[in-house]
């Protein structure tokens, strides 16, 4: 186990680094990166366990991990580039921008637009054929199919509870498919595959060395597999061991018809470390080391509420989502709730699949903020005590909760 500190130890780090070996033991994590920031400066970093079992290679700074929903927020980050270029408007309807119609078959005459989309509200579902339709992306097997398979009546994949019994714009349900559209608009709009775009408007500017797509990954090495565990540790994504895939042939993909294939919900490979780059961006209004990729206002209004829970608006998953931005869960300290560390409303995201948990979260008024990754645990995703999170979030909002109150 280590704990590298970037700057000179803090007050309250070393009770830091104890809770979170508590964590490590309590949890019987796999491995874990968390990083924490505050008074403009990454305090420390800690990284426990191994980013590959079979092997016995351990966690470092330069583990990346893939973050599942987590990734949403750095997508949309790179959908604000066009918008801050004037290449369209939030509530535009996407339809003019992908080619064909897109509509709620009970409310034909309401337009999905941008902001739907990245706020959940756009009526849209998960339905029954998503995972096969995703399963076939993923295989590397023939053809990629269209969007239009799975989101219009009639089609391959679609099925009747893609879409919610509610009006458009009215009701919170959150749903990873709008994110495959969001991919799809950023190739229509920029003329440019999805995961090229990403690496070349938000992750190189940053200097982030992961990506949407494996073939980015320059070491193979540094990925850590995903684990679950049942009768022992099983890889369930990412368990490449050293040895790199085949690259998939997509000489034949053409741009603007499924923004799916590179996870754009759910597939960005990255470290704790280049993470907290995309949060740092978010919290100084959009600048990065000097370097300006959002303007300031472009990101206090993906920091803006675009719905908030009132009693039957919502679908809050147990009382965690109470209130949404752009792409961006904005914390009400809700008892049961949403409520992370008491009396400090955090705003970020959350990562869960496969057996990994990650967060990204931070209170710009304090100019604090924290990233955590894992990549699987013995006793698996267990439901929280006294929020909506899981169990092991909870130990870890506590863990931080001392070393962030303390602070001016």
């Amino acid at each position: 186990m280590v704990l590298a500190f970037l700057v000179g130890p803090l007050a309250g780090m070393a009770q830091l680094q104890s809770a979170i070996d508590s964590i490590v033991k309590k949890n019987q994590l796999m491995g874990i990166s968390l990083l924490t920031y505050a008074n403009g400066q990454i305090t420390g970093t800690y990284h426990s366990g191994l980013r590959d079992y079979e092997r016995n290679l351990p966690v470092t700074d330069s583990t990346m991990f893939r973050i599942a929903s987590l990734s949403k927020l750095v997508t949309t980050t790179g959908l604000m580039v066009l918008y801050d270029q004037h290449r369209f408007k939030l509530d535009d309807d996407v339809s003019r921008y992908l080619g064909f119609t897109l509509r709620n078959p009970s409310f034909p005459e309401v337009p999905i637009t941008f902001r739907m989309l990245m706020s959940h509200t756009a009526s849209l579902n998960d339905g029954d054929g998503y995972d096969d339709f995703l399963g076939n992306i993923y295989s590397a097997a023939g053809a990629v199919p269209s969007v239009k398979e799975l989101l219009l009546p009639g089609g391959r994949y679609y099925t009747p509870n893609m879409w919610l019994a509610h009006r458009p714009g009215s009701y919170f349900t959150y749903c990873n498919a709008n994110f495959g559209i969001i991919a799809m608009l950023i190739e229509r709009i920029s003329g440019q595959r999805f995961d090229k775009y990403m690496r070349e408007n938000i992750l190189e500017p940053l200097g982030i060395a992961g990506g949407y797509n494996v073939a980015d990954i320059g070491s193979i090495d540094n990925l850590a597999a995903i684990y679950r565990y049942k009768d022992g540790w099983k890889a369930q994504v990412d368990g490449y061991h050293g040895q790199r895939p085949n690259a998939r042939n997509l000489s034949g993909y053409e741009v603007g018809t499924n923004g799916f294939l590179f996870g754009p919900q759910g597939g960005l490979r990255i470290s704790a470390l280049d993470l907290a780059k995309i949060m740092l961006l978010h919290l100084n209004g959009g600048t990065y080391s000097g370097k300006r990729l959002l303007k300031r206002s472009t990101i206090a209004l993906m920091h803006k509420p675009q719905w908030r829970y009132n009693g039957t608006n919502g679908d809050t998953n147990g009382g965690l989502f109470q209130c949404w931005g752009l792409s961006v869960q904005l914390g009400t300290n809700t008892p049961k709730g949403d409520v992370a560390i008491e009396g400090i409303p955090l705003i970020g995201h959350a990562g869960d699949a496969y057996g990994l948990i990650s967060g990204l979260y931070f209170d710009p008024k304090r100019g604090v903020g924290l990233v955590f990754m894992t990549n699987g645990t013995v006793s698996g995703a267990k439901p929280g005590a006294h929020s909506g999170y899981f169990a092991l979030e909870e130990d870890i909002f506590r863990a931080v909760a001392p070393y962030f109150m303390s602070l001016k």
